[in-house]
């Protein structure tokens, strides 16, 4: 808490207006933004080098407020784009630069279906000046213990008791102000989001692509980059760049990628097409919990749609490594997300991602009908926390495994159905047969077969083929209502 009797320093106010277009409306929080973020960022460099100042410097997030006073709905085929009844709905709004197409199309939607304006301004929600100058080149941030003063005496920081998914878990029904929520997240929960995903990505979240998917090994990073390169020798693919670790950015097929000494924790790599919907990858490496930080903070971007691409145990005896495996249920044994999405609330196939993905396998694998079985089954995926599991006492794992009817096992697949569930962001998995434990086949050099490589080597092809198939779905079959509760808001 701050001295309520120290004098506060704000920019010149800019009032709240009405809008009838979206694209006016989106430049009009570019407006706001970056007057509140200029104005942060200048007092910050000042305090700086001139010592503590005698106000306390505050800017507020820009906000979206619409009121809806009918009660006619919308089309009811919609999952999005209007709110649920009569009322007042409002959100604070961040880096509107970067969600500019997003911001556009959402409040397009609501002017199109509820027929009233949008109301635009500065909100009461302060700007932590953390965020403020993240990022920014012209703005010097000195090293901890420098100034000679507390920034949060005079600045505003990052609250985290108010930076939760209280929205998207169903928790908070009305804004502190008595309006509804307009959109999944505050916008202080989108920029705690922003900088932990250049923290843990080492690329800027400004190339994330629509269409993300997600990985627990090393193999398909190098494939990525080799489908990367050679889709910009292709004139006709629609890809204009490639983006690595550390913000590499490369436009031609032949343009050298710097080896990075220090790799992040969750490298990541875009395939990039100048509408933002190209694709994105992302090692998460192995485990649960980091499953869940890649998704938590991916959430943010709105994606249309994130998979799960990696390697898994094949539990049945009929299986072969190499062989795939496609997700139509999750047994969760990862416990990271109980907390957040209770154990008894179903993860459910969407129909869209599966007969995407089953259509790349056999576009890819060139097999069809009956004989696709071969290569790939359907059924549960179980996710589990302990990688060593097979160490303990087999039979109440073997036990579960057995009665969900599970086919394959691994450590991050119902982590990110799940928190694609949570988050309202399609989801699907295809995973690769790469050990039998229950059958003496291990991860041991030189037991993979020729199939099996094959296997992994098409395995990326698949995914980057399923995605492209949900790119030319229109955004209201992907982002459909069976992931939409009821209360829900009115922005994607």
């Amino acid at each position: 808490m701050h001295d309520q009797t120290q004098p506060i320093l704000t920019p010149d106010a800019m009032g709240h207006d009405s809008f009838t277009d979206a694209a006016a409306a989106v430049a009009r929080l570019e407006a706001l933004y970056e007057q509140a973020t200029t104005f942060l960022a200048r007092h910050f460099s000042a305090a700086v080098t001139g010592g503590k100042p005698a106000h306390r410097i505050r800017a507020f997030y820009p906000e979206i407020r619409i009121t809806v006073t009918s009660h006619a709905q919308a089309d009811s085929r919609l999952a999005f784009g209007h709110v649920p009844g009569p009322g007042t709905y409002a959100t604070t709004v961040t880096r509107p630069d970067l969600f500019r197409n997003y911001l556009t199309q959402q409040i397009g939607l609501l002017m199109q279906n509820h027929g009233v304006p949008v109301e635009i301004g500065p909100s009461d929600t302060p700007v932590p000046v953390h965020f403020a100058v993240a990022g920014n080149p012209g703005v010097s941030v000195p090293q901890e213990g420098v100034l000679e003063f507390s920034l949060r005496d005079v600045f505003d920081v990052p609250d985290l008791a108010t930076t939760s998914d209280d929205i998207v878990n169903g928790e908070r029904l009305r804004n502190d102000d008595g309006s509804f929520p307009l959109a999944p997240f505050t916008a202080q929960r989108v920029d705690y989001s922003l900088a932990r995903l250049a923290h843990y990505t080492a690329t800027d979240p400004l190339h994330f692509q629509n269409h993300v998917l997600f990985t627990n090994y090393q193999f398909y990073v190098d494939e990525f980059e080799a489908y990367g390169r050679a889709a910009l020798g292709d004139p006709t693919s629609g890809y204009t760049a490639f983006v690595a670790t550390g913000n590499q950015v490369i436009t031609t097929p032949d343009a050298e990628i710097a080896h990075i000494a220090k790799m992040p924790q969750m490298p990541t790599y875009h395939l990039k097409r100048a509408d933002g919907n190209g694709i994105t990858l992302v090692n998460i490496g192995v485990g649960p919990s980091n499953a869940k930080t890649a998704t938590d903070h991916i959430a943010v971007l709105r994606p249309h749609a994130w998979l799960m691409v990696g390697h898994c145990a094949g539990l049945r005896n009929s299986q072969s490594l190499g062989d795939f495996c496609l997700a139509h249920a999750y047994l969760r044994e990862d416990h990271v997300l109980d907390d957040d999405l209770p154990l008894w609330v179903p993860i459910p196939a969407l129909a869209e991602i599966q007969i995407a993905l089953q259509e790349a396998v056999a576009e890819v694998t060139q097999l069809q009908g009956f004989e696709l079985k071969r290569i790939m089954r359907t059924g549960t995926v179980a996710t589990i926390a302990n990688r060593n599991w097979e160490l303990r006492d087999q039979s109440g794992p073997v036990k579960r495994l057995s009665q969900s009817r599970a086919i394959a096992l691994d450590m991050e697949s119902a982590t990110i159905a799940a928190n694609g569930f949570r988050f309202r962001v399609p989801y699907g998995t295809l995973l690769c047969v790469s050990d039998k434990p229950l059958h003496g086949e291990l991860k041991l050099p030189g037991m993979a077969s020729d199939f099996y490589r094959t296997q992994v080597q098409r395995h990326l092809q698949i995914g980057i083929r399923a995605m492209e198939r949900l790119r030319d779905m229109p955004l209201e079959r992907i982002h459909s209502r069976k992931l939409r509760s009821f209360e829900e808001t009115a922005f994607l």
